[in-house]
């Protein structure tokens, strides 16, 4: 097998690993990683297919600003779990219908 080929099955079971994170499970930081973990296999997409076309640089341009957005919005999500654990004593997403504006 050739490391295209490897590194495509690594992001599918990546994707698979994420999705299954956050059907899965009803805890908010659980849910944050779940959904950090896909995004890193779609980087690494970005990766594959910037090898693929031979166009790394462009590929690696795109990464950067992907990985500064997936940052933003982990350490926002991961605030307002924090908040919310403070408020309520619980990370269960169910108990999110207790919020209001």
């Amino acid at each position: 097998m050739s490391n295209t080929v490897i590194f495509l099955i690594i992001g599918i079971l990546m994707i698979a690993a994420g999705c299954y994170g956050l059907i899965k499970t009803r805890h908010m930081l659980k849910i944050i990683i779940a959904t950090e973990v896909a995004s890193k296999a779609t980087t690494l997409f970005f990766i594959l297919a910037g090898y693929i076309n031979g166009n790394t640089a462009l590929a690696q341009a795109y990464i950067i600003s992907i990985i500064v957005i997936e940052v933003v919005v982990a350490v926002a999500a991961s605030g307002i779990a924090i908040n919310f654990y403070k408020k309520y004593g619980s990370m269960d997403i169910r108990n999110l219908r207790n919020l209001k504006g």
